[in-house]
């Protein structure tokens, strides 16, 4: 894996939170088909300078990067619902019935 990698990151028309890394150079001719009609129009975000020891908010960027050279992107998927969340609100639905 190489040192350091320009990366572009795009966000999803369709999904809140979904993320998409690519390799700058190579922009979106490595991503699926398939994927990119789960994940809409790429919205571009950030261009950034990725190094594997720089801190990202939800992921090591030693994994990014890996995942990159590895299939030529990197999928970030939205967190999930904290349990407590699913709770309230299975709750809230029970309780009308």
């Amino acid at each position: 894996m190489s040192e350091k990698l320009l990366c572009e990151i795009f966000k999803s028309s369709r999904k809140d939170e979904m993320y998409l890394y690519v390799d700058k150079r190579k922009g979106m001719e490595t991503v699926p088909e398939a994927l990119m009609e789960t994940f809409g129009k790429p919205v571009p975000v950030l261009t950034m300078m990725l190094t594997a020891d720089k801190p990202l908010a939800r992921v090591k960027a030693a994994d990014v990067m890996a995942a990159i050279e590895e299939q030529g992107f990197y999928l970030q998927m939205p967190p999930a619902k904290e349990p407590y969340l699913l709770d309230i609100h299975r709750a809230q639905t029970t309780d009308r019935s």
